[in-house]
Parts: C-alpha cells; structure tokens; sequence
C-alpha cells in the first residue's frame, strides 16, 4: 500500500511516497481503510526536525487521524466492528496511509451526515480545544483570545468560546478576509499577529489560547489581565523564548497563570464523550468544521508547503 514517510528532516520536500506492507491489527486495534486523513500543525512539527529529542527518525510515517471503514480487527476487539465507519487516533505516526491501525479506545464511530473529511477536521482539534478552556477555568461573561485562530483547534475554540458566553473573542489571524471568516463563527475581534489592530479590542484578556507559541508569545503573557489564564496547546511557531517566565515573575503581584495542555492528559473516556457530542453537533450544523482542501495522499508534500506558507485556513485533508 501508498504511505508517506519522512526521508528527510527540514522543509516538505522531505517527505516521500513509498510502498509498505499493509498493516496487521495488534490485540486491542483496529484496521482502518482510510477514506481521509488529516493533515494538523503537530505533523508539521514533526517533520521540521522539531521534536527530534522524542526519537523521531528518517522513516517515520507521518498522521495521527483518519476517517474511513474497520476492515479487519485484533484479537479482543469485537468482529462487529468490521465495516463501521470510524474517526481514529493513530498515535504520533501511521496515518498517512491507504490503511492505518489504532487502538479500538481511540477510535469513534461517525454519525449519518458527517463526511471522513469533516470528521478528520474536527475529531482531534475539537478535544483540544474543548479542554483547553475547560482548563483555563473559562467562565461566561469572560474576555477571550485565541491565538492562531485560522487553525481547526482555533476554529473550534472561537466557536465553543462565542456560544459559551464569551464576553468577546479576539483572533490573531494573517488577514482582514480570514477575520472576516472568523467573525462569522462567533469571533467579534480581529488582531494582526502580532496582537495590534481590532478596533475597540479589549486591552487585556481573562483567557489566551495559544496555539503558536515561538518568539512572541511573551507579548501575549502581557496582554492578561489580573487573575488571567494561558493556555498553550501547540507551537506552530516555534518555541518561546526560554526565559519567557520571567514574565509572569515581573507580573507577579497580578496573579497570572500559564498552562500547557495535551489532550494526552485527559481520560479516553472523557476525550470520546466530548467527541461523540461534537461529531453529533456538526452533523447537525451546529458546530461548523473547515476543510480548506482536500488532496491527494501523493501530494502530501503539497499539503504541508501550503501549512509553512500560511495559506491553510482550517484543515487539508488528504485522501488515497
């Protein structure tokens, strides 16, 4: 079968198309043909080379989630499964594949109505985000931002933010056309990158979600207000400065606090409760996923150059 591994750590072109056997279910997984496969920020950190200390190596098999049918599963797993069209997590590696495995506890059953590319948009993201709040204590009536909105975990936040009682969302977006986009799910702020502009923007937030991170996130850990919280969940660009909380010392006598958060943390049972009931609502139209495109699995290194140039909005899928 078709899969793309990394050759080389660095820029998309690294990545490469290669055949390897088709996949043998372990006991307890699942194997899934894969009618899509989502294409997220962590894969983009992967191959950068950026978390080469984890013991990624040339080879590696890129994708963490895919949508599509249980064609066969492992010992201890019901044969009922056979068939089903499913959501899985695939770990750190796998998906990017004709047939992926996973972990029966990983994987989600989708309802009538919602297509393999909405469900890859939203599956992971939609956990994060939900979470992600739920740990920064959001309260109704609370000033909101979102950092690197034009992602599907931003995407998602604005919306559960805004429906929730946000007092106000603000994004940090690239353009008035993405804010615009935003606004019409629930944001009613819109920043430059570097956090200026939004006219009559509040000065300060309660809550920050940050899914950039890299050298500016400093100026956003100023734009808290007393008793804030921030949240990081991913660092699309880069990792902060190393002295970054030194930040929060010199803010002290303001009570700031400041978080990571990986959804690795929260029981599987709670991340598949959360999920069932934002696969439920966006089948509905209830929750709006993005898919900014969707390519071939070839093209994968495609994908990614469109990811490095910040051209996605939402999520590109791929499909065998």
């Amino acid at each position: 079968m078709k899969a793309v591994v990394i050759r080389t750590f660095g820029n998309p072109e690294g990545l490469e198309v290669i055949d390897v056997p088709v996949p043998v279910p372990a006991p307890g997984q699942v194997r899934i043909a894969t009618e899509a496969i989502g294409v997220g920020g962590v894969d983009a950190v992967i191959r950068r080379g950026t978390l080469a200390a984890y013991g990624f190596r040339a080879g590696h098999l890129l994708g963490s989630e895919v949508a599509g049918s249980v064609t066969a599963v492992g010992e201890g797993v019901d044969a009922s499964w056979i068939g089903q069209r499913v959501w899985a997590f695939t770990g750190l590696s796998g998906g990017y594949a004709e047939q992926a495995v996973a972990s029966v506890d990983d994987v989600q059953p989708l309802p009538p109505g919602l297509t393999g590319a909405d469900a890859v948009a939203l599956g992971g993201s939609g956990v994060v985000a939900h979470f992600a709040l739920e740990r920064a204590r959001f309260a109704p009536g609370e000033t909101v931002l979102v950092r690197g909105a034009a992602g599907s975990i931003g995407i998602t936040a604005v919306q559960l933010a805004a429906r929730n009682g946000a007092g106000s969302v603000a994004v940090t977006t690239s353009s008035a056309e993405r804010g615009t986009r935003l606004k019409e799910l629930g944001a009613t702020h819109v920043l430059n990158r570097s956090g200026e502009g939004g006219q009559d923007a509040p000065a300060g937030f309660d809550v920050v979600i940050d899914v950039v991170g890299g050298p500016q996130l400093p100026l956003f850990l100023d734009r808290l207000n007393s008793n804030g919280r921030y949240v990081a969940v991913g660092v699309v660009g880069g990792q902060p400065p190393a002295d970054f909380g030194m930040r929060l010392m010199d803010a002290f006598r303001r009570s700031l606090s400041f978080a990571t958060f990986s959804s690795d943390t929260v029981p599987g049972p709670d991340r598949q409760a959360v999920r069932s009931s934002q696969f439920a609502d966006a089948a509905l139209g209830d929750l709006r996923t993005m898919v900014h495109e969707v390519l071939p699995l070839d093209q994968a290194a495609l994908a990614h150059r469109k990811m490095d140039a910040g051209e996605v909005f939402g999520r590109v899928v791929l499909v065998p």
